[in-house]
């Protein structure tokens, strides 16, 4: 079965139908928004389709080698993950047409007020070994 990866942007993406930051959301929402996450993966692991999920903290740092063992820290005029990224959730499903269609669903989570986010998700097939030989 292919796996998937589900980005979940703060930014980067096409506006959501309910755009209000979730820095912004009353406790209750944010309640509401992560029962609905944790209840959608609950359902996936019953299918056999999920694999691993993390929301990812707002704090990240670019590091490179740069010769010697010193690996400066740069944060650079570059668009960095931790301004982009929320979290993800990885699914192993039958098809494309399928993660599409979790996909799709996980973009409803609720957001302000309640409302579904109608959030753009990144869908991205994650490479399989098959993919990696060169015989």
């Amino acid at each position: 079965m292919p796996k998937y990866l589900l980005l979940k942007h703060y930014r980067g993406a096409p506006a959501a139908v309910n755009d209000v930051p979730m820095d912004h959301w009353a406790p209750d929402e944010i309640t509401a928004h992560m029962h609905y996450m944790k209840d959608f993966a609950a359902r996936l692991v019953e299918t056999g389709e999920f694999v691993q999920e993390q929301a990812l903290a707002p704090e990240g740092t670019f590091v490179r080698y740069d010769g010697e063992g010193k690996p400066p820290v740069t944060d650079g005029p570059f668009a960095e993950t931790k301004d982009l990224i929320a979290g993800f959730m990885v699914i192993d499903v039958d098809s494309y047409e399928r993660a599409l269609e979790l996909a799709a669903e996980l973009s409803a989570a609720p957001g302000a007020g309640g409302k579904p986010i109608h959030e753009w998700l990144e869908l991205r097939p994650v490479l399989s070994e098959q993919l990696l030989t060169t015989e």
